[in-house]
């Protein structure tokens, strides 16, 4: 029998995250009708796909119960306590903490289903199958911890079996809403030169959210300046940063100068601030 249009929307689909955007192959009296469809039957495939793939994949043992607020608050708060005055904390802090999104048995189908768009569908569903070790819907789907769209902050099982002492995604991801999220947007006074959480350097966002990742894991594992120095040389001999848009002699610079220093956090966002505007 052969494959009918919308057949093969859905192969296509599944197999790539690609689609049709117009979604022509279903009916529909208005686009908009058309868009709804379409766009329905993408989402049930892939849910199908998701369950069908993960009904016999046990759970990893290193999973635990927790409370995700609570949990991704303990994450962040010396963070936000660090970069922000008092009086800016909490508010912060609240967006922060419900920031997190856990992919699990029990989250991933809300999650699918209330996605806005099929691509980012198609990659959660990947990042969560990847996390239990299924079968991924295609070859070429990206293998990763997480993924961040604006203030959200997907975060797959395979956090809570990462090995390395210096990292911590959440952290890291946390550390980009930032310079996503407007301060009016959460009842912050906003100006013209802070209209951000955080005004930081465009080339210096990456640096600024690996930095903030080791400095917290730095803070977590040492109370003395000098042990927390000794950690920083640790992992410039090892444990650093794979990506190309980080200089790795800065990266380390600025957290020798941050252990050093009483506010660290308040170090790291200097050296990854805008240079002052000179007045006219």
């Amino acid at each position: 029998m052969a494959m009918t249009d919308q057949q093969a929307e859905i192969e296509r689909y599944l197999r790539s995250g690609d689609y049709d955007s117009r979604f022509a192959a279903w009916p529909g009296h208005t686009l908009v009708a058309q868009e709804s469809c379409g766009h329905n039957a993408l989402r049930q495939a892939l849910i199908d796909a998701v369950e069908k793939r993960t009904a016999l994949v046990p759970v990893p043992a290193s999973f635990p119960e927790l409370d995700p607020v609570a949990f991704t608050r303990a994450k962040v708060e010396p963070m936000v306590r660090g970069l922000f005055p008092a009086r800016e904390q909490e508010q912060v802090l609240a967006v922060l903490e419900r920031s997190v999104v856990f992919l699990t048995p029990e989250t991933i189908r809300s999650e699918l289903e209330t996605v806005d768009w099929p691509h980012t569908g198609w990659d959660l569903a990947n990042l969560y199958l990847g996390s239990l070790g299924a079968e991924l819907l295609s070859d070429e789907a990206p293998r990763i911890v997480g993924l961040s769209l604006e203030t959200t902050c997907y975060v797959s099982l395979e956090y809570f079996g990462e090995t390395s002492r210096f990292s911590d995604y959440i952290v890291h991801e946390t550390a980009h809403i930032f310079h996503n999220c407007k301060r009016g947007t959460i009842g912050l006074r906003e100006t013209r030169r802070r209209e951000w959480l955080l005004e930081l350097e465009f080339s210096k966002r990456e640096s600024f959210a690996y930095c903030c990742e080791a400095y917290s894991r730095i803070l977590t594992l040492a109370t003395k300046s000098s042990d927390r120095s000794a950690l920083v040389e640790d992992l410039a001999n090892g444990a650093m940063p794979d990506d190309d848009r980080v200089d790795p002699a800065e990266y380390v610079d600025i957290l020798r100068e941050a252990a050093d220093a009483r506010n660290g956090w308040k170090r790291i966002l200097a050296r990854c601030s805008p240079a002052p505007r000179l007045k006219p």
